[in-house]
This record gives C-alpha cells, structure tokens and sequence, in this order.
C-alpha cells in the first residue's frame, strides 16, 4: 500500500515532467500525469473506477495552469495563431463536457485503454502524414475550426486530456499549421478545453455522490486539490522552460519526440507492457 508522502512525492516529480513536457510538445502531459495518477490511486486501495476518473478531472484541473504558462511562451515567440486557437478552444470546450458525461458512465478500463488507443492513433498519424509545404497557408476556416473543435472536444472530455496529444497532429498535418505553430496554438486551445472538461467531471462526480475524505486526500467530484496542487506547482514553471527548449529544436527533431513520448505512454494504458511481463 503506497502512503500518502510517498504519493505525494511521486506526483511533485511528475509535475516537473509534465510542465517541460507541455512547454516542448504542447500537450498537457496527460500521458504522463493520468498513467501515474492511475497507479498512484490504486495503489492507495481505490476502486479502479474512481481512479481513472479521478485522474481525468485532476488531470484537466492541472492542464488549465499549464497551457496559460505554456501558451504566454509560445505567444511572445509569435507560434500562437490565437483566431484559430479560440474557434478551436470554445467549440472544444463544449464539447469536453458532452465527452466527460459520457465518460461517467463507461466502465474503467474501456476509458483506460480509449485513452491509449487514441494516443497511439494520433502518433502513428503523425509518424506517416507528410509534412506541409512551406508555401501552404494554414486553414483557418472558422467552420472546420468549429467542427474539429467539437470533435476533438467530445473525445477529450471522454479520456480526461487536454486534447493537446490529439490537437498537435491534427493541426500539423490537417490543419497544415506546421510544428511549432501547432504546438503553440495546442497549448491556447487547452486553456478551453480543461475548463469545460473539469467542469463536466466535478459535475458529475458532485452528481455521483463522489465529494469529502478519502485515501488520496479529499475529493471535490472526481478532482482532488492535493494532487492537483503537488504537480501544479512544478507543472507551471517547468512549462516555460520546455517553451525554451522546443524554439531550440527544428520541427522535424521536435515531431519525432513527440510521438516517440505518445507512443510509450499509449502502449503503457493499453497494458501491452504488464501483458508482456516488462518492468516499464
């Protein structure tokens, strides 16, 4: 049974993890945060239902911080497209709570292995897409905005994320925002999308009967203000410092650790690493 210092601390290095991953990929580090909190909450002897959500709401709550650090980077760099990125982020956000409705009412590990699926789907979309030319402009289209942001919404709010792991290849390659313009205006567009996310899993959490003391502190829906406040804390500021490091990188070096990260974290939900018996 892990203690509560123990969880703590594992949840504190996850933050920095999490921030200089947001600030380098413009994701909300959802494959890094969910899977440890997952693992951090069932090892503390909490029903594998309520771990998973739980994760989720906490997940977005931390999200919400992170992209604004992450997208003040990214803006003062000039790789924010913001027109796009609030079509994307109001049509998204809506659509995160129709997604964490249906999420209240899905069994544990159809949401843990959708979360890895999907993951996995935008990596390999992004590993074979061919890049945008460079004299192609980016399609800012507020009704295909409006679309892909419902779209996207709706499965962000079911697997708990940001949306940034799925945002990221869509508007690199769909969008033809190129790399770090996708990975800017990502970061904007989950400012939206957690907010309307976590308001979906308090909501139904509060709804469920899920609020007051347990094992992993106390519980506000499925969100918990401990967890949320130990990766937070080092989330925020780390995510300036991976902004840093991805204006740094070319685009092609940053796309290939990027879906080099999803990939792992996505076969790591699905459970193809416990199946095959290997300590990772």
């Amino acid at each position: 049974m892990l203690s509560f210092v123990t969880a703590i601390i594992a949840l504190v290095v996850t933050g920095v993890g999490v921030g200089f991953a947001s600030g380098l990929l413009g994701v909300g580090g959802c494959f890094i945060m969910i899977p440890v909190q997952y693992w951090v909450y069932t090892s503390m002897g909490i029903d594998p239902k309520l771990a998973i959500l739980t994760a989720f709401g906490t997940n977005l709550a931390v999200v919400f911080p992170t992209a604004i650090s992450g997208a003040y980077g990214h803006s003062k760099r000039g790789a924010v497209l913001w027109r796009a990125a609030i079509v994307l982020g109001i049509t998204g956000a809506i659509g995160a709570v129709i997604g964490s409705i249906i999420a209240a009412h899905l069994p544990a590990k159809v949401l843990t292995v959708a979360f890895g699926l999907a993951i996995l789907a935008g990596a390999i979309r992004m590993l074979t897409a061919k890049p945008p030319k460079v004299e192609e402009k980016p399609n800012e289209n507020p009704c295909v905005l409006a679309a892909w942001g419902i779209v996207l919404g709706i499965v962000t709010g079911i697997i708990g994320i940001g949306g940034g792991v799925l945002m990221v290849p869509v508007m690199a390659v769909l969008l033809r925002f190129g790399m770090h313009r996708a990975v800017g205006s990502s970061t904007a567009v989950m400012i939206f999308t957690s907010i309307g996310g976590l308001t979906g899993y308090i909501f139904n959490g509060l709804n469920a009967g899920v609020y007051g003391s347990y094992a992993i502190g106390q519980l506000i829906g499925y969100f918990n203000p401990e967890s949320w406040l130990a990766l937070a804390a080092t989330s925020v500021p780390m995510a300036q410092v991976g902004v840093r490091v991805a204006h740094r990188l070319p685009a092609k070096q940053l796309k290939y650790i990027f879906v080099i990260v999803m990939i792992y974290m996505a076969l790591k939900m699905i459970g193809v690493f416990a199946w095959l018996h290997l300590p990772i």
